[in-house]
C-alpha cells in the first residue's frame, strides 16, 4: 500500500481529462472552480490536451495516456484531479504505464467514469487514490461547502474522519442554472442490516467498477466495505442485474459490510424498492448495509480513498469512519 501525501497550500494541482474533455465545461465553471482552488491555496495546472474533442466529448487514446504519464512524473505537481467523468476511461487500462504511477506517487482524484482508472491503477501499484470531487464540481456556486469541508479531511488533513450528514442535498441541472436550486432537506443515513465492520475501502461507480470484471486490473474483494454509487442512466432493474453481477465475483463472501450513496432522482429508486432488491439477495442478509449516503451523482459528497479504510457501524446509531 502507498499513501500520497497530503496536499498543502502552494501545491500544484493538474487538471486532466481521461474521459470527457475540458472543452465541454464552461467558461462560467471553469471561473468558479479557479477561485475555490485559489481559496485554498493551490495552483493550477492543465495539461495540454486537456481541451481536445471529438466526436466522443473525449479525445484520442494516446493523447489522454500522455497526459497521466506526464501528471505522474512531473515533480512539481502534488495532486492531479479529473475534468469530469463521462464513459470511456477504461480504453486507457492497457496504456498505462503502472511504474510510472508507482514510482510517482500522489493525489489521484475523481468519482463516476474515473472509477475504473481508481480502482485498476489500486489495484495495479497499491497507491492508494481518491473518489471524489471533479474539478468541474468546483464549478458550483451554492451548496458546494460540505464537499469542500470532505475534501479537506481527505486530501489535506492527516486524521481519521467520520462522515456526517449534510443539511440538504441536491440533484437539479446546477451546471445550467446556477441561480435557481432545488435543496432537499436531508433526511439522514438509513440502514438495512444492524452491524459493525471494517476493511479496506473499494468502489465508485457501481456500472463502472463492473467493467473491471473479468479483467486483469479488478481489485480483490476480500475484507473490503464497498462504496458503492450509480448515476441517472441507471433505473431499479439496471441496479439488480449490475449488483448481482458484482456479487457474483470471486471472494465476494469476504465482503464485510457496503455503504451506497444516494440514487439520483431520476433512478426512481424509492427505499422500499431499494430494500426489496437488497433483501432478496441472501447473499447480502448478513453483512451490514448502510444506505442514503452523501457521495455519487447527487450534491454533495465526500471524498473517500480507494483502497484506504473504513469503520462501519449499521444499526439505530450509524456510524461511517474513514481513515
Amino acid at each position: 500500500m502507498i499513501i500520497p501525501e497530503k496536499l498543502k497550500r502552494g501545491d500544484e494541482v493538474r487538471i486532466i481529462a481521461p474521459s470527457r474533455s475540458l472543452n465541454i465545461i464552461s467558461e462560467e465553471c471553469r471561473n468558479n472552480a479557479n477561485k475555490v482552488f485559489e481559496s485554498l491555496g493551490l495552483k493550477l495546472s492543465f495539461s495540454k490536451n486537456a481541451e481536445k474533442y471529438d466526436e466522443f466529448f473525449s479525445s484520442s487514446v494516446e493523447d489522454r495516456i500522455q497526459d497521466l504519464h506526464e501528471a505522474f512524473l512531473d515533480k512539481n505537481v502534488k495532486a492531479i484531479f479529473t475534468v469530469i467523468g463521462g464513459y470511456n476511461s477504461n480504453q486507457l487500462l492497457k496504456y498505462i504505464d503502472y511504474e510510472i504511477i508507482r514510482n510517482n506517487p500522489k493525489i489521484f482524484c475523481g468519482y463516476s467514469d474515473i472509477t475504473a482508472l481508481s480502482c485498476a491503477i489500486y489495484h495495479k501499484t497499491g497507491l492508494i487514490n481518491y473518489s471524489g470531487p471533479v474539478y468541474s464540481t468546483f464549478g458550483m456556486e451554492k451548496g458546494l461547502n460540505y464537499t469542500i469541508e470532505y475534501m479537506k479531511k481527505a486530501l489535506m488533513e492527516n486524521s481519521e474522519f467520520e462522515v456526517k450528514q449534510s443539511e440538504t442535498w441536491s440533484d437539479d441541472l446546477w451546471y445550467i442554472n446556477q441561480k435557481d436550486r432545488n435543496f432537499i432537506s436531508n433526511e439522514g443515513f438509513n440502514y438495512i442490516n444492524e452491524g459493525e465492520a471494517d476493511g479496506k475501502i473499494i468502489g465508485g461507480n457501481l456500472c463502472t467498477l463492473n467493467l473491471l470484471q473479468g479483467t486483469e486490473f479488478m481489485p480483490s474483494l476480500e475484507n473490503v466495505i464497498l462504496f458503492i454509487e450509480d448515476a441517472d442512466l441507471t433505473f431499479a432493474e439496471i441496479f439488480d442485474r449490475d449488483l448481482q453481477s458484482l456479487i457474483h465475483q470471486k471472494d465476494f463472501d469476504k465482503v464485510k459490510g457496503i455503504v451506497f450513496g444516494r440514487f439520483q432522482v431520476k433512478s426512481n429508486i424509492s427505499e422500499e424498492t431499494f430494500r426489496k432488491i437488497i433483501t432478496s439477495k441472501k447473499e447480502l442478509r448478513n453483512i451490514p448495509i448502510i444506505f442514503d449516503v452523501n457521495f455519487g451523482h447527487t450534491t454533495p459528497h465526500i471524498t473517500f480513498p480507494i483502497g484506504g479504510f473504513a469503520k462501519i457501524v449499521a444499526g439505530a446509531d450509524i456510524r461511517i469512519t474513514i481513515k
